[in-house]
């Protein structure tokens, strides 16, 4: 299969691939810029870089946020002049400040998830910042496209993330017990023919870009040859020697089995796809029995925050696992996660994926 460069808004991506914005630190500066010099497009996260130390103050925490975005942008600028996206998480509380800060650090690219960005715009003024929102239906894509005419922006692309995916997930739990009526598939050609007539009154095509339980070469040639015009992939990034996260926190991948994957609630009020351990055993255990502890929310990082009801705060979870605590960590994962069995790294990676793409018999579509 032949494959066309991705454009985002001004921006070209000579290889229809990125990497995703995952938190707690793990998509950071480093793995950023050697995905960038594949020519593909590197996704630097805005989520957990503060000081995540117990007990400090809100107001502490947003300012050591901000502080550690500008030191990680400005850094990753210093290696590289090309173009790369931030990922900011919309549950958290500072998620204004962080898509400001990474716009005045001369961000090109704002990927905003877990969470609706309808006024998105409103914070972002400058057309030439591309707005990436991730969706996980058509009917969202649908209400941000309606909702953003009123400050006469388009999306300037969608990432449609699957319920294959790792980490949080934009689908109720009966959804994710459906895959044949929820599938990345079937989202994704729903979002096609949504998007139509607003790519019409805009007069360019609005990119779709898909992610979740996408593995190999054959993955990605498939999702572009019903239309995708890229894929973004996370778990697989996560197991490259580029990575910043912890040797151990890599071997808990390689080390996963299919049937170690759980599907757990987070403190952020979404199901989130983990590798089960120490920790989530004991949480399992804990919530069938309704012995939940009661615990001091550290940070107040997070507007829908459900602590009390989970019985821990995931910031703290996820920076034990990037550190190398894996037992009382959070380990987020995707759906294939198992069939990791090496580090490799990421110029490795992308070639064993665009070697087989190009080997693919499949076609992309005429319409494109």
């Amino acid at each position: 299969m032949d494959y066309r460069p991705l454009r985002i808004g001004p921006y070209i991506v000579e290889v229809p691939l990125l990497s995703g914005g995952m938190g707690v630190k793990i998509s950071g500066k480093e793995l950023v810029f050697a995905v960038l010099q594949e020519g593909c497009l590197g996704t630097l996260t805005s989520m957990g870089l503060g000081e995540l130390a117990p007990g400090i103050s809100w107001s502490r925490f947003i300012t050591t946020s901000r502080e550690a975005l500008q030191r990680d942008m400005r850094a990753l600028r210093a290696m590289t002049n090309k173009p790369f996206a931030v990922n900011v998480m919309g549950a958290l509380t500072n998620a204004d400040d962080l898509v400001t800060t990474a716009v005045q650090e001369g961000a090109k690219i704002i990927v905003y998830g877990a969470g609706i960005p309808l006024t998105l715009p409103k914070v972002v003024e400058n057309p030439d910042v591309a707005l990436v929102p991730i969706i996980s239906s058509a009917r969202l894509a649908k209400m941000i496209c309606n909702y953003w005419k009123r400050y006469g922006r388009t999306p300037d692309a969608f990432i449609i993330e699957g319920p294959l995916a790792g980490g949080h997930l934009g689908f109720l739990l009966e959804q994710l017990a459906d895959l044949d009526n929820f599938s990345l598939e079937k989202i994704l050609q729903e979002t096609l023919l949504i998007i139509q007539p607003y790519e019409q009154e805009c007069g360019r095509k609005i990119p779709l870009i898909t992610a979740g339980g996408i593995y190999t070469g054959e993955d990605i040639a498939r999702m572009l040859s019903l239309g995708a015009s890229a894929v973004q992939m996370g778990t697989r990034f996560v197991a490259t020697v580029e990575c910043p996260v912890s040797m151990e926190f890599k071997q808990a991948y390689i080390n996963a089995r299919a049937e170690d994957l759980r599907i757990v609630k987070t403190p952020v009020g979404m199901p989130g796809r983990v590798i089960a351990n120490a920790f989530y055993k004991e949480y399992a255990q804990r919530q069938a029995s309704g012995n939940v502890p009661k615990i001091h929310c550290p940070f107040k990082c997070i507007h829908s925050c459900e602590r009390d009801e989970a019985g821990f705060c995931i910031a703290e979870r996820l920076d034990y696992s990037f550190k190398g605590d894996v037992e009382n960590g959070l380990i987020f994962a995707g759906a294939n996660v198992h069939r990791i069995d090496r580090i490799m790294t990421v110029h490795e990676l992308v070639t064993e994926l665009m070697d087989g793409v190009r080997a693919s018999p499949l076609t992309l579509p005429s319409t494109l």
